[in-house]
């Protein structure tokens, strides 16, 4: 049995090279490429139990994978093994629209796939592009209006909230 001091300093151990744990080291530890975030993360946050954390990079900005994702200052979500849910933050581009990276999963490792949820439709992307951290290079905002637009009327017509009335020469105008 070990006596009380020492028992204090290895937890006091623990607990530091906890706080040590990069947003990378952390990512990996609950089944998620470290790729996932861009190089450049200069503060995060983690709460234990919830699994809610928030990244903070310097600037805004984008990387390209097998598509482009944006990047916020802030990033956020609820992290739990193997997925990362009500996420905040990224944006991924597809068919020129961006669109809000909802959920983030990877249901088994070995088939390789990684799911980005943007609320209506999941894109699959191979997990191997997400191995390491890309650099974060400076990019604009992106219009995330028309991406939201598409996504809110594929939601009425999939709840059947969707009208009769509906003009689909102003879906075809938001898409172009």
């Amino acid at each position: 049995m070990l006596p009380v001091r020492q028992f204090f300093f290895i937890l006091l151990l623990s607990v530091v090279s906890s706080e040590k744990s990069s947003i990378y080291e952390v990512l990996k530890q609950h089944g998620l490429p470290m790729g996932l975030l861009p190089k450049g993360v200069t503060n995060f946050t983690l709460e234990e139990t919830s699994g809610k954390f928030e990244v903070h990079l310097d600037r805004s900005c984008n990387s390209k994978f097998e598509n482009e994702l944006h990047y916020d200052r802030n990033i956020s979500g609820i992290l739990r093994y193997g997925q990362i849910d009500g996420m905040t933050g990224i944006s991924a581009q597809d068919l020129f629209l961006w669109f809000q990276v909802k959920e983030i999963r990877v249901d088994i490792p070995s088939s390789g796939l990684i799911y980005f949820d943007v609320g209506v439709v999941s894109k699959q992307l191979s997990l191997s592009s997400f191995e390491t951290s890309r650099d974060c290079l400076a990019g604009q905002d992106p219009d995330l209006q028309s991406g939201r637009h598409i996504v809110d009327v594929i939601s009425k017509i999939s709840s059947g909230k969707l009208q009769k009335g509906l003009d689909f020469d102003d879906i075809a105008r938001t898409t172009l």
